[in-house]
């Protein structure tokens, strides 16, 4: 087996698609399912996202409440320097301005973490670019070697088939032949009694392919009471010159 190549310096600075976002990916595994590797990093990849989505809705909450608290300790400045003669403190102020620093705090918590998030996200998901590309490179190599011994097989088929048709050929002429010979040497009321005695042999194989015309022809002839076999008999006397009884392949 080839080593294995270290592609993390190439795939440094590319940007690439989330492979778990994306419906296509997820039919590569439709047939087999996913291997355990790679369903076990999907899921790690899983994980970041979904904690990256919920960090960013809990920072448009935090900054919605900010803005409101905001608004509150303004307002609650000015009118507590009223109340309290040009003083500016209460009891209020000083817990909105507690919650704040609270909000703040976790705005910064929240932001520091989403600035790291991208990068794992982004390792987890071309570690699991790697491994699709192993695993479908592989599935290439499997189907190649399965649809070369395939193709192999049916050229084989092919000239088993060949070998087949000519054969049969063969044996339908020469049995129309002998039937022809018969009904020379015998005579045809001969026949229809060893026909009769010999019933288990289906001589309508014998029988060439008609057209259309010919078929009702001769199924007139059928209802005539003639006898579809002896007039095929007739047509292969014609060809007596190329008897041929070798049992040839």
């Amino acid at each position: 087996m080839a080593e294995k190549k270290d592609f993390s310096s190439f795939l440094e600075d590319k940007k690439l698609p989330i492979c778990v976002l994306d419906q296509k990916w997820h039919r590569l595994f439709a047939v087999q399912g996913k291997p355990e590797h790679i369903a076990k990093c999907e899921q790690e990849l899983d994980e970041y996202l979904q904690k990256q989505g919920k960090l960013q809705n809990e920072l448009k909450e935090l900054k919605k409440m900010k803005a409101k608290l905001m608004s509150s300790i303004v307002a609650n400045m000015e009118g507590t320097y009223i109340e309290n003669e040009g003083r500016s403190s209460s009891k209020k102020l000083d817990a909105n301005k507690q919650m704040l620093d609270e909000i703040n705090e976790k705005m910064e918590q929240h932001e520091d973490l989403l600035i790291d998030l991208p990068r794992e996200i982004d390792r987890v998901n071309k570690e699991l670019m790697l491994y699709t590309i192993e695993y479908c490179y592989e599935k290439f190599r499997i189907n190649i070697s399965e649809v070369r011994e395939i193709a192999d097989w049916i050229t084989q088929v092919r000239i088993e088939l060949k070998k087949n048709i000519i054969k049969k050929q063969n044996r339908e002429v020469n049995s129309r032949q002998i039937y022809a010979y018969m009904h020379d040497i015998f005579g045809a009321e001969m026949m229809d009694v060893f026909d009769l005695d010999n019933g288990d042999v289906d001589l309508r194989v014998l029988e060439p392919p008609k057209k259309k015309e010919q078929t009702v022809s001769n199924e007139k002839k059928a209802s005539d009471g003639s006898v579809s076999v002896r007039g095929e008999a007739e047509h292969a006397q014609a060809q007596k010159e190329n008897f041929d009884t070798d049992e040839q392949g």
